[in-house]
């Protein structure tokens, strides 16, 4: 908007640094675009006043809902004035978002933006193709997918962030220019990532479900589902990132034998009509056939496809985030394990101040040594000394200086013992009038 109009409109959201978006608010803007999070905290700070808000809008609000965020909402709804303008978008109507609407605004209008005639068809221009896969198999099937006829951007959907972090850096390995989406990126990772798979440098982005809300890129050809959706719902999110503005697309989904029974309630509430998925590996003749991937093409990009720059070749924007790691490096980007000569302060002559080299600590050791006093050192039993006989009664103590005396006895060494007997012996033989116990000098 800011770019067709001479409005100023403000993104907030968190991961990024406070200051830049305190010092726009101070300047002025008109639209101000957040998540619940980063607006309340703005707010109630009194960086950011709702007072005078005229109209609010809820996007997503069913997901926002299914988040967690209804709380943040009701406090931020609460900060507005009663008579501004509110509208709600969500792609399904559930009763929290029913429930919201009756709450906060005033008469609520229900509009479906939907055409009956063309029902279904986001599904039509997808091709859906589902196939039940090993766990062990599923990243090789991947890498020859990846290679099939006609393939642009590619996104791979995955439930948990470790599975997308590992498969996206198996995919690196063998040569795809892949990138990740997850939550323990920092935002300045994620955006990154975002723009590399957006100007070519990755045709490749694996995202959960959760990171990839609000994902728009155009020219995907083809999803991979590498773990069956949780419902259906979920899948036609999945698939619907393809396949858009009259364009086709293909979607894959590898289904777990575990996942069989996920599986038929999904393709029951869609009718989708593949109930059993085929028994498919990565050399199954049918999957090269269906996907249009060359014969004797192999789990590994050959050196002469790798054109792409790759997610390195995309600059991380430094946001001042903190807390999360602001990017994973991926596949041979990563570093070596044990890598401890790169921790600052780690070397010993770093810490002590000297050079690591032994040459020149061994020369300088006979200097210093020179000018300490020789350390009187006795090892004792039992209070005594632990050679062959006991000590004189006369012996001399100990000069200031802590050395011997003139006549070469050393002073009494001090009684160590571990546990209540030996503490107690010791007071005892304190209080009888014993000769002190000398402390040891190293």
């Amino acid at each position: 908007a800011s770019s067709l109009h001479s409005t100023r409109v403000l993104t907030v959201y968190g991961g990024r640094a406070y200051e830049p978006q305190v010092e726009a608010l101070r300047r002025g803007v008109e639209v101000v675009v957040g998540t619940p999070g980063r607006l309340l905290d703005l707010a109630q700070q009194g960086h950011l006043d709702l007072s005078n808000v005229q109209v609010l809008v809820l996007d997503e609000a069913d997901e926002m809902l299914d988040l967690g965020f209804l709380p943040d909402v009701e406090r931020l709804l609460a900060l507005t004035p009663a008579g501004r303008q509110m509208m709600m978008f969500s792609a399904t109507m559930p009763g929290a978002v029913v429930s919201l609407a009756r709450r906060f605004m005033t008469q609520p209008t229900h509009i479906r933006a939907i055409d009956p005639a063309d029902d279904g068809a986001t599904l039509k221009a997808i091709t859906q193709f589902v196939y039940r896969a090993h766990a062990m198999d599923k990243v090789e099937m991947v890498a020859r997918i990846l290679q099939s006829e006609g393939r642009g951007l590619t996104m791979i959907f995955a439930r948990t962030k470790r599975t997308v972090a590992k498969v996206a850096d198996d995919l690196a390995e063998r040569g795809f220019a892949s990138a990740s989406i997850h939550g323990d990126l920092g935002q300045g990772a994620r955006e990154q990532a975002l723009r590399a798979f957006r100007n070519g440098k990755v045709d490749v982005l694996v995202a959960t479900d959760v990171a990839a809300r609000g994902i728009d890129v155009e020219g995907i050809t083809h999803v991979i589902n590498y773990q069956c959706t949780e419902d259906e719902k979920t899948y036609l999110h999945r698939i619907g990132r393809t396949g858009r503005a009259g364009r086709t697309g293909v979607a894959v989904t590898l289904v777990d034998w575990d996942d069989l029974p996920r599986w038929g309630l999904i393709n029951k509430m869609l009718d989708l009509g593949i109930p059993d998925p085929v028994e498919t590996y990565s050399n199954s003749p049918h999957l090269f056939d269906e996907l249009h991937i060359p014969a004797g093409t192999k789990g590994t990009l050959p050196r002469s496809d790798r054109t792409r720059e790759g997610l390195r070749a995309e600059k991380v924007e430094d946001l001042g985030e903190t807390g999360k790691r602001g990017g994973a490096p991926t596949g041979r980007d990563k570093p070596a394990r044990g890598g401890r000569s790169d921790r600052p302060g780690n070397d010993r002559a770093e810490r002590t101040g000297g050079e690591r080299t032994g040459g020149e600590r061994t020369a300088d050791r006979p200097a210093r040594d020179a000018d300490r006093p020789p350390r009187a050192r006795r090892r004792t039993r039992a209070g005594e000394p632990s050679g062959t006989g006991t000590e004189p009664a006369g012996t001399q103590p100990a000069g200031e200086g802590g050395t011997p005396g003139a006549d070469g006895d050393a002073r009494p060494g001090r009684r160590r013992r571990r546990g209540g007997r030996g503490r107690s012996s010791a007071a005892a033989a304190g209080s009888d009038g014993g000769s002190p116990v000398a402390p040891v000098v190293d």
